[in-house]
C-alpha cells in the first residue's frame, strides 16, 4: 500500500484508535493531520511519526464547536494543500442505565460523535470530491444482546452509521467513499479495566474468537489502511466489523 501524496485528518488522534489509524497510515507515506481536543496529546504522537520519516501536523480542535472544526480543516489544507481521507473516531462515551444518563451526558455524546461527524463531512466534501474516502467509527454496543447501560452510547454511533450510509448513497457519483467500522481495541481504558479486573477478563477473552483485544495500530489501523486502499474501492456505505469475531452484524 501507498499513500504518498495522500492527506488524512483524523479526529482523536492522540490516544487509542484515532492514534493507531494515524501512525499506520504514516508507515504508507500519507501526511496526516491529528486533530485532537489536547494538543499536548496530539503533538507527542505527530513528533513521534516526524522523528520516525512520516509527515504530521498537530491542530487542537473541540469537535462540539462548529468553529473548532472548520478551523482544523482550513488549518490541514493550508499546510498540505490537500484532503483526501477523513476519519471520524472522536467520541465522548454516554454511558450508563438510561435513568443514570443525564441530559448533558447524552448531548455531549450527541455533539462529539454524530453532530461532529455531520460538519466534517459536509466541511469537507468539496475537497474529498474525485477520489475522497471518509471512515466514520461506530460500535457494536448496537449489537449487544444486554444492552443495559449502552443505551445512549448505542444511540449515537448507531446515528453515525445512518448518516455514513446516506454520504454513501449520495456521495457515490462524486467519487466519495463512506464505510464505517467496528473496532475491538486495546486502548488505555482497556488496559486498565483488564489489569484491574483480571477474572473478568479473562472470560470477556473467551468472547472473541481469535481470543485476543486487538492493537490499535497493528490490526485496527493495519485493516483501516487497507480498506483505504485501491483494491477497496468498489466497497462504500458497509459497516466493517474488526472485533477477532466477537460480533455479528446481520
Amino acid at each position: 500500500m501507498d499513500f504518498s501524496n495522500k492527506t488524512a485528518l483524523i479526529t482523536g488522534a492522540g490516544q487509542g484508535v484515532g492514534e493507531g489509524i494515524a501512525r499506520a497510515l504514516a508507515t504508507y507515506g500519507a501526511n496526516v493531520s491529528l486533530v485532537g481536543r489536547t494538543l499536548s496529546k496530539v503533538q507527542l504522537v505527530a513528533d513521534e511519526i516526524n522523528k520516525n520519516g512520516g509527515s504530521a501536523i498537530a491542530i487542537q480542535c473541540d469537535v462540539k464547536d462548529s468553529k473548532s472544526i472548520n478551523n482544523s480543516i482550513e488549518s490541514t489544507l493550508s499546510h498540505y494543500k490537500s484532503l483526501n481521507i477523513l476519519i471520524n473516531n472522536a467520541q465522548e462515551v454516554p454511558l450508563g442505565n438510561i435513568l443514570d444518563v443525564s441530559d448533558e451526558l447524552f448531548i455531549d455524546g450527541w455533539n462529539s460523535g454524530p453532530l461532529a461527524t455531520f460538519r466534517f463531512m459536509k466541511a469537507c466534501y468539496p475537497h474529498l470530491k474525485g477520489d475522497g474516502k471518509i471512515i466514520n467509527l461506530a460500535s457494536s454496543s448496537a449489537l449487544r444482546p444486554d444492552s443495559s447501560s449502552y443505551g445512549a452510547y448505542a444511540a449515537v454511533k448507531e446515528s453515525i452509521r445512518s448518516l455514513s450510509r446516506a454520504a454513501a448513497v449520495e456521495w457515490g457519483s462524486d467519487k466519495i467513499l463512506v464505510n464505517c467500522i467496528m473496532p475491538l481495541a486495546k486502548s488505555a481504558g482497556m488496559d486498565w479495566w483488564m489489569n484491574e479486573n483480571p477474572d473478568e477478563a479473562n472470560e470477556f477473552l473467551k468472547t472473541i474468537p481469535v481470543g485476543k483485544v486487538g492493537d490499535c495500530k497493528d490490526d485496527i489501523g493495519e485493516a483501516v489502511c487497507h480498506l483505504l486502499s485501491d483494491g477497496m474501492n468498489y466497497i462504500t456505505g458497509s459497516t466493517i466489523m474488526i472485533d477477532g469475531g466477537q460480533a455479528y452484524l446481520r
